[in-house]
């Protein structure tokens, strides 16, 4: 296959791409059911970073592709998939991405949605009471195809269809983590910046490697592209830094700074600050020092308890790393102020 035929086709992505993905395999999201899986396995769907392609890559069922890709339907109908999201959550927009899926891309793709409590009792997805979220939809092939979602109610379960058949790389679920705060107590400890809870990384000033939202993921690093890494600064005093907004306003009690995976390339330290502010003022925030400067190593995990300061309740921090380098994973251990 030509070069020119399987090359990556990447589209500016819009604002809404910058929120958690709820269906993310790393997050906790499922692929529970397909009708037809044939040529390539649905949880591909929800793997992290786009597909890729191998050229002579074969299986016995035929080209290796990396997504999910059905058979060529030769019956009435088309083919779904069911994906159970991570955690429940506000959708705000969509990638159904065909990366690499040029002349087997299914041409229209549409998006059901459902609220359960508990999917254990289901037997036939097709008797759940689904709303469309997303009407059918053009796809482009080898292609992002972003499209928003209007509606504003809370979900756990999509349902993922294509017309008639063919191939799907990633399903990408982009919105706001619900979590019901009301269940937490306030002398429980949390990760108050994991994204599973609801944090966001929302602004940084450099992920020239990899992206500032893995910082929030959960478990360690898999592997060096899995952190927050920004490129080599040769500027003398240079400071790079990221901004999480806290799942929930709390107070810190723990701190550790994972440099896992990252050998030559981690900062030479690290320092914390924090402020309570909206998104919308983060600008303007007076920002305060939670955590004074710290030595780091490679490849370890860095706690802290009695280094933090006492700020009292705060809803947002900012990591700064000097000069530059690798984090793996940032968790902010505390209790929720309500």
């Amino acid at each position: 296959m030509a070069f020119e035929k399987v090359k990556e086709i990447i589209k500016e992505a819009p604002a809404f791409a910058q929120l958690t993905d709820l269906a993310a395999e790393r997050l906790g999201g499922q692929v529970l059911y397909s009708t037809d899986d044939f040529f390539a396995e649905k949880e591909n769907l929800i793997k992290p970073t786009r597909g890729i392609f191998i050229a002579d890559k074969y299986t016995d069922r035929g080209k290796w592709m990396d997504g999910w890709e059905s058979r060529r339907k030769r019956t009435p109908g088309h083919d779904w998939a069911i994906v159970k999201l991570a955690t429940s959550g506000k959708i705000k927009g969509f990638d159904i991405d065909t990366n690499f899926f040029l002349g087997n891309h299914p041409p229209h793709a549409s998006v059901e949605a459902v609220y359960l409590q508990d999917d254990s009792h289901i037997t036939d997805w097709e008797t759940v009471e689904w709303k469309e979220i997303l009407t059918k939809s053009h796809l482009d092939p080898g292609s992002q195809n972003f499209y928003e979602c209007q509606d504003d109610a809370i979900y756990t379960h999509l349902r993922l269809h294509i017309y008639p058949d063919g191939g799907v790389a990633r399903f990408r679920v982009y919105g706001e983590v619900f979590k019901n705060w009301n269940e937490v107590s306030e002398n429980q400890v949390i990760d108050l910046a994991a994204a599973i809870n609801g944090g966001q990384a929302i602004a940084c000033n450099d992920m020239f490697f990899s992206e500032m939202g893995n910082l929030i993921m959960p478990n360690r690093g898999a592997n060096m592209g899995d952190g927050w890494e920004t490129k080599r600064n040769r500027t003398p005093n240079n400071r790079d830094w990221v901004i999480l907004r806290l799942a929930h306003r709390g107070t810190p009690e723990r701190i550790v700074v994972d440099t896992c995976h990252f050998k030559g390339n981690y900062p030479d330290s690290c320092s914390i600050e924090a402020c309570v502010t909206t998104d919308e003022q983060i600008e303007s925030a007076d920002w305060k020092t939670l955590l004074p400067p710290q030595k780091l190593s490679a490849d370890h995990e860095h706690e802290y308890t009695s280094e933090i300061q006492t700020l009292g309740p705060i809803t947002h921090i900012r990591l700064n790393i000097f000069p530059d380098g690798g984090v793996s994973r940032l968790r902010i251990f505390g209790k929720i102020n309500k």
